[in-house]
């Protein structure tokens, strides 16, 4: 089943207590892409880059299955830039440069070659360009899934519901689903954002985990315990690559296929954090994801007698 992710491709310049990497490649679209790599072909990928952003890296993913009819050049332009500083816990973390240049101007067009995607990944961006993401597409996905943020439900919390009516299930990390929900209780949150459209919820907790819930439904995935953290930069678009990815695999969006999706996309982040950038994904098997998977199951596997 083919797979549509719309995102950021971009440059970041990365600080944390372990070291620090200059202008490596980033953006959502480009973590989502390695993860969901793993699990189908093609991959139809959405975003916009300036002349700057290297051919190598393009060659790389292509090589992998990943299209880019979709993916807007602009030769006089500089991609999407953002550097920052994680603190010591790696939780949290100080911007401390942002700049949009060619993500200023995407306006993302799907081709005709697109409408063929049954899954649908909406990277964090602004509310009205995943609305007209949605708005392009001929026939309804199979599945769709979208990202946000704080910042959009700061400034465009209107157009950001709109969206949310539009698909299946979002993502979000604890404290974005407290704001947009205005409760303080995690599984108030997620039935309050069930009500705005999506079907199915993923509350994100870091090293805590994840949630997925649907209808009454509640599926609590650990996170594995690493001994090094050295960049988790990428690691929620990462998550979302792997899960989407493993599900246009197996073409199957139950709940019970759902779960699986969650430890598969935990799997997949745990390598992200691993190394700067996208570069732990470069290199991981098949063999890699499918001992990290055991390693998951193994840590809520037990008997009671």
């Amino acid at each position: 089943m083919s797979l549509l992710i719309v995102g950021t491709m971009a440059f970041d310049t990365l600080e944390t207590p372990f070291g620090k990497a200059d202008r490596i490649i980033g953006g959502s679209a480009t973590y989502a892409a390695w993860a969901a790599s793993n699990f189908t072909k093609p991959i139809r990928q959405v975003s916009i880059v300036g002349g700057d952003f290297p051919q190598a890296e393009i060659s790389e993913l292509e090589a992998r299955g990943v299209t880019f009819e979709g993916v807007e050049v602009v030769p006089d332009g500089k991609s999407f830039f953002w550097s920052g500083r994680y603190h010591l816990d790696m939780n949290t973390r100080d911007t401390l440069v942002t700049e949009l240049n060619v993500l200023a101007q995407f306006d993302p067009k799907i081709p005709d070659s697109y409408q063929d995607a049954e899954f649908v990944m909406l990277g964090n961006l602004a509310p009205a360009v995943q609305m007209s993401v949605m708005q392009q597409l001929k026939t309804k996905p199979k599945l769709t899934i979208m990202d946000t943020m704080n910042f959009w439900m700061d400034i465009a919390l209107d157009e950001l519901k709109t969206t949310l009516g539009m698909v299946d299930l979002l993502m979000v990390n604890d404290s974005e689903a407290r704001q947009l929900s205005g409760e303080h209780s995690i599984v108030k949150a997620a039935k309050k954002i069930q009500a705005m459209g999506p079907k199915y919820v993923i509350i994100k907790k870091g090293e805590h985990g994840a949630l997925l819930f649907y209808e009454d439904k509640i599926f609590s995935a650990p996170a594995l315990p690493l001994e090094d953290v050295f960049d988790p930069t990428g690691a929620g678009d990462t998550f979302a690559g792997g899960f989407i990815g493993y599900l246009a695999r197996i073409n199957d969006t139950s709940f019970e296929s759902m779960k699986a999706a969650v430890i598969i996309g935990s799997s997949m982040a745990s390598f992200c954090v691993e190394k700067f950038g996208p570069n732990r994904l470069k290199e991981i098997t098949a063999e890699d994801i499918d001992a990290r998977v055991n390693e998951f199951i193994s840590l809520a596997n037990f008997v009671i007698k």
